[in-house]
């Protein structure tokens, strides 16, 4: 099936995950999307194969790093080797966006291998701040910060999330990674309204969004990366372009590998969404 992105507007754009799966057809094929993006933790090698399927993709396509280990919300310093082998990456892809997470993944050196919360109290606010400027400054470009899917809530918390990231944006400079489908998670496991957390974040912080599925059970939504976007989520993302404008779109796709095509048609639904309710008025 061919996916046809007509009229595209060169300030929004639609992307894919991209999986080493992919990596033969995208190169064959040339699959009509704006952007992939990867995690960069996979590439950071000095050589290897993947990094060389990645550097001759993204002479076809702008290529976007979403990091998963900077801990940016640990209270331990920050990884320099980390940062090194991330700014040797940046060098060698020239993304157009990098990004991670309002989260922290180590203690004592041990990378435990999940995005654990944070407390949003002015301590917290003080660490992740001050490592996203060092961050910032090493990496010589903005980060985008990531909302995370929650389960839980910290009773002694001093901010909500947005005021949390309302903050960091005015501290560091940095921009916001919105993850539509980690709000609406959150928003049934902590009982909160989320078309409420959209109107508390301020207009032009947004540069990138991310849609994503989830799995329900009898008690929790968990952020599995592992199926379509779900109905309640695209409302959601309805919504969020009414209020910021038309923000480049990732469909992320973690868990369950499907076709390529799959992801192709729902970044279609993203870009048709994108037209029908995005409003320039509001955007970035």
């Amino acid at each position: 099936m061919t996916h046809s992105f007509s009229s595209l507007d060169t300030s929004a754009k639609v992307g894919v995950s991209l999986k080493h799966c992919y990596y033969e057809e995208v190169l064959e094929d040339k699959p009509n999307i704006n952007f992939f993006e990867v995690h960069s933790e996979n590439y950071m090698s000095e050589g290897g194969s993947s990094l060389a399927w990645l550097e001759a993709i993204r002479e076809s396509y702008p290529i976007s790093l979403h990091g998963v280990s900077l801990s940016l919300g640990s209270t331990q310093d920050l990884n320099k080797v980390h940062l090194k082998k991330l700014k040797n990456l940046i060098q060698k892809i020239d993304p157009f966006l990098v990004s991670d997470h309002l989260s922290w993944s180590i203690i004592n050196g041990i990378y435990l291998n999940d995005l654990l919360p944070i407390p949003y109290t002015k301590e917290s606010l003080k660490v992740m701040s001050d490592h996203i400027r060092e961050a910032q400054d090493f990496l010589s470009r903005p980060l985008l910060i990531e909302n995370p899917s929650s389960y839980l809530y910290f009773p002694k918390n001093e901010f909500s999330e947005p005021q949390f990231l309302t903050e960091l944006v005015k501290k560091t400079g940095c921009k916001l990674l919105l993850d539509v489908n980690n709000i609406y998670v959150s928003s049934h496991n902590n009982q909160f309204d989320p078309n409420a957390y959209l109107e508390e974040l301020p207009l032009n912080c947004i540069e990138e969004i991310h849609l994503a599925g989830h799995n329900r059970d009898h008690k929790f939504y968990i952020d599995n990366h592992g199926c379509h976007v779900q109905e309640e989520v695209w409302e959601l993302y309805k919504k969020t372009l009414k209020r910021f404008g038309r923000i480049s779109t990732l469909i992320e796709w973690d868990d369950h590998i499907p076709e390529l095509n799959v992801l192709l048609e729902e970044a279609e639904k993203a870009r048709k969404y994108q037209i029908e309710y995005g409003n320039y008025e509001t955007a970035a």
